[in-house]
């Protein structure tokens, strides 16, 4: 596994995030050695979306307002309808996510968090992938879609559904890794 010790990631959510698209990454992310916070609107806690119905909560570590890229080496983007429905109404939400592709650190989406990406106006001519049912709406933002279960293009990275939760999580580690080099050597 690549050790991404000293990291900082930000998870951004809110409610009804797919709960299994939140604590895998940031447990895979912690196992590798970065710091993870969740930043969320929302003070206190969170609570998932698991089967259907209420899931688990996770404790908010930062609130959306404070939230600053350059206090992060890489953003992720958890999925499910809710949550990523609801952040990007949130213009503080929108400029936090374009922020992060602007420094050119990974920004990671999966499921419907590309909604995000699209709404922050960053799809266009990348090649990305995303819960199959917001297809047509990352082709109408420019977005070259493609059904597989991990892309990366231009730091960007996306990612299907639960089921590919593992090549998302691995391919995290893999672009901060290299991020931080190619920030350290600069």
């Amino acid at each position: 596994m690549t050790d991404i010790k000293s990291a900082r990631i930000a998870i951004l959510s809110t409610n009804g995030f797919e709960q299994s698209e939140l604590f895998k990454p940031k447990q895979a992310l912690e196992a590798a050695g970065a710091t993870v916070h969740v930043v969320s609107p929302e003070a206190g806690s969170i609570k998932g979306w698991k089967d259907g119905n209420w899931g688990d909560s996770v404790s908010v570590d930062v609130l959306l307002k404070d939230a600053r890229h350059e206090d992060y080496d890489a953003l992720v983007l958890p999925g499910g309808q809710m949550n990523p429905d609801v952040l990007r109404t949130l213009p503080e939400a929108i400029r936090l996510v374009k922020s992060f592709f602007e420094a050119k650190k990974p920004l990671a989406a999966i499921c419907h968090a590309p909604w995000l990406l699209i709404e922050a106006g960053i799809v266009r001519d990348l090649s990305l992938t995303s819960y199959k049912s917001i297809k047509a709406d990352v082709v109408n933002a420019g977005g070259k879609w493609e059904d597989k279960a991990v892309i990366v293009d231009n730091g960007v990275i996306t990612s299907r559904n639960p089921d590919d939760l593992e090549a998302f999580s691995s391919k995290i580690i893999e672009q901060v890794a290299k991020s931080r080099h190619a920030h350290s050597a600069a």
